[in-house]
């Protein structure tokens, strides 16, 4: 299959690298990429030769979040168009939480929003020095709607609240901290980490692996349908509410309203 926004690459070995290849746009996520990496999250779990998968993204950044310009196409859009759009997140995301492979986050730069939540359905992730992270929705009149279940499942509640609502960025070393990443590694030293750690799996059955990750899912409770939905409608009331203020004030370079 031929992707345009996404890049797969398969080692011998069985090591995969899924690679988000937006750099011109900081690798923010379109309805285009939404589908790619859903697509791309069934086809690496289906296919017996894949041992492990690295999420990374192409370029400075991991993820810039959710693309401006595919949120401002929701304005004009019916209340039901802009629910299957909300959904098609909640779905990818649900799809790479529960790829049957471990996934590695390989975080090579910023990331914001949904790039959020793309390292909180990694099974581990791995983050470079000087890179910025943040829940930035609130500041555009939006919130971390349909990846919240997975965000608020890495940090816990209490954490949660610290970073949620404010939109503040904070260095690698806090999301350490707050359990979005497992470690912090020099530009140099990152490749080499996330390397010694997919090598680990390669030694297991890759059935067992499997069937523990489905056991985590199992003990501590999958996103249901139910969920996706609820999320995917609170997403929706943002793009019918305030977010078409802060979206139009980001494309405008302007301040929004309620910043005076």
């Amino acid at each position: 299959m031929a992707y345009q926004t996404i890049r797969i690459e398969i080692s011998p070995s069985g090591v995969a690298t899924l690679a988000l290849n937006r750099p011109e746009k900081h690798n923010a996520m379109s309805g285009e990429m939404l589908d790619e990496l859903a697509a791309a999250a069934s086809r690496l779990g289906e296919d017996d030769a894949v041992r492990v998968v690295i999420l990374t993204g192409e370029g400075t950044s991991f993820c810039a979040g959710g693309d401006l310009s595919w949120m401002r196409q929701q304005f004009e859009a019916q209340r039901d168009e802009r629910e299957m759009q909300a959904m098609k997140l909640a779905r990818m995301l649900k799809a790479m939480n529960e790829l049957p492979k471990p996934l590695i986050g390989r975080i090579n730069g910023p990331a914001y929003g949904g790039g959020m939540g793309l390292i909180s359905v990694c099974d581990i992730a791995f983050a470079t020095e000087g890179a910025r992270f943040g829940f930035t929705e609130t500041r555009l009149g939006l919130i971390p709607a349909t990846i919240g279940p997975y965000a608020i499942a890495r940090m816990g509640e209490a954490k949660a609240r610290r970073v949620f609502m404010s939109a503040r960025l904070f260095g690698a070393e806090e999301a350490r901290e707050l359990g979005l990443i497992a470690r912090v590694f020099s530009p140099a030293d990152l490749d080499g980490a996330v390397e010694a750690e997919a090598q680990a799996y390669l030694a297991c059955s890759p059935k067992a692996v499997a069937m523990a990750k489905r056991l985590i899912g199992d003990v501590a409770g999958q996103t249901d349908e139910q969920m996706m939905r609820h999320t995917a409608a609170l997403l929706a009331d943002c793009w019918e509410g305030d977010a078409v203020e802060g979206v139009t004030a980001f494309f405008e370079k302007r301040p929004p309203a309620w910043r005076g």
